[in-house]
């Protein structure tokens, strides 16, 4: 069988064999060209009257029709040639891939030498070689030790050579990109990480008594110039100037928290305005801060919650949290003076017209969502059928208001709880 190497050295033989043989007759007709154009028209005579002359005879005639037939047959097999040559040209690209591809497999490891090299380890073998007769026997060493990959033509190895270089180039190009984006992904992974134990982590303490809430709002303050851009970072920096706000006793630092959350919460619906948290973290701050400043500033910011309130649940319709808010909200309403009502009709050309029934259909709507919600939820049902005349539905929800656990955090609830259990008794 013959090897891939084998096979790929008959080819360029071949090759080389036929552009020899396309080569010598080229030259043989050019030269007769231009043999013929220094003669001039005067030996072309000379010879159309010689041929004339011998052609009389019937030996020349022969003669003569034998080395037309010749001429012809060999600028056939020129044409012939030609052919094949042009077909052999058409067919050595995919020749050469076709050896590529079957020596793929079978190169070494080692770096390949270059014919350069090889020449040279010949020349110093022959110089260390004694003059008496041993120049064939260095030659036959160099024909023995050589491999099958060095006994390749140049121009093979300058095809391997070639692609290697090429596969090489490839890879310092590729690699440093391929490691710069692997290396980018594990960066964004590592943040995405970290974002998410963050979250989680001011969550958790959310839930949890003051100390916690304080450690959380420290928490996600020291982390603001990193996520500031971030909607889920931004709207629980809000909850957490809220939480802070909730836990301060001194009326102007409670504004202050205020006043500053209500600048994150805006920045967090501005980032994410199909944010239901930010839309309703957004409206408790600016209730915190209908409580301080004139009826004005009371009037607009209690016009901002209702903005925020109702936008939280158009985006998230089946949070009870957010009916519980707006029931407030109307319960509020229907408690303004008559001076507030005109304040408002002047901001916002007509006053609030929310009443004792709207927010009464809001915490219940909070019942149907999630039955036994709140122990603040139950005392604001019972304060609302009160204030209708319903007194039986009010002694029922103030029981179950009053079957939930005692919480410290809500001491005025549970103030106005004993004020109800006493009124309803007599």
């Amino acid at each position: 069988m013959v090897q891939p190497a084998d096979s790929k050295a008959l080819t360029l033989g071949l090759l080389a064999g036929v552009g020899l043989g396309v080569a010598g007759l080229t030259l043989a007709v050019a030269l007769y060209q231009r043999a013929k154009k220094r003669d001039g028209g005067g030996a072309a005579a000379r010879r159309r009257t010689e041929f004339h002359n011998h052609s009389k005879t019937p030996e020349s005639s022969q003669r003569q029709a034998d080395i037309l037939e010749k001429l012809n047959g060999l600028i056939r097999s020129l044409e012939e040639v030609k052919g094949e040559v042009q077909s052999l040209k058409e067919a050595v690209p995919r020749l050469q891939e076709r050896v590529r591809k079957e020596l793929g497999p079978e190169r070494s490891p080692k770096k390949r030498s270059s014919p350069g090299h090889t020449a040279a380890k010949k020349r110093k073998r022959s110089e260390q070689v004694p003059e008496d007769g041993g120049g064939d026997a260095a030659a036959a060493a160099d024909s023995g030790s050589l491999s099958s990959e060095e006994l390749e033509s140049e121009g093979g190895y300058i095809t391997a050579h070639t692609d290697a270089e090429e596969e090489s180039e490839e890879e310092k190009v590729i690699c440093p990109t391929v490691n710069t984006a692997f290396g980018s992904l594990a960066q964004e992974d590592n943040q995405t990480s970290e974002f998410d134990a963050l979250m989680q982590k001011a969550d958790n303490l959310h839930e949890n008594p003051e100390l916690d809430k304080k450690e959380g709002f420290q928490l996600l303050l020291e982390k603001k110039d990193q996520f500031w851009d971030q909607v889920e970072f931004l709207w629980r920096l809000a909850r957490a100037y809220a939480d802070v706000h909730d836990m301060t006793a001194d009326i102007e630092d409670k504004k202050n928290y205020a006043t500053i959350g209500k600048e994150i919460a805006t920045d967090a619906v501005n980032a994410g305005p199909q944010s239901a948290d930010s839309h309703m973290w957004l409206a408790i701050i600016c209730g915190h801060l209908s409580e301080y400043g004139s009826v004005q500033a009371k009037i607009k910011n209690g016009s901002l919650f209702k903005d925020h309130i109702d936008k939280a649940i158009e985006l998230r319709p089946q949070d009870p949290k957010l009916y519980h808010l707006l029931g407030r909200w109307c319960y509020a309403a229907s408690q303004l003076t008559w001076l507030e009502k005109k304040v408002a009709a002047t901001l916002f050309n007509e006053a609030p017209d929310s009443t004792i029934q709207d927010a009464l259909q809001c915490f219940l709507k909070v019942e149907e969502l999630h039955p036994r919600y709140s122990k603040t939820n139950c005392v604001y049902i019972t304060k609302c059928y009160r204030e209708l005349g319903q007194p039986n539905n009010a002694h029922t929800w103030c029981d179950m208001a009053a079957s939930f656990p005692n919480n410290a955090e809500e001491p005025e609830i549970q103030e106005e709880l004993e004020n109800l259990l006493s009124a309803l008794k007599k």
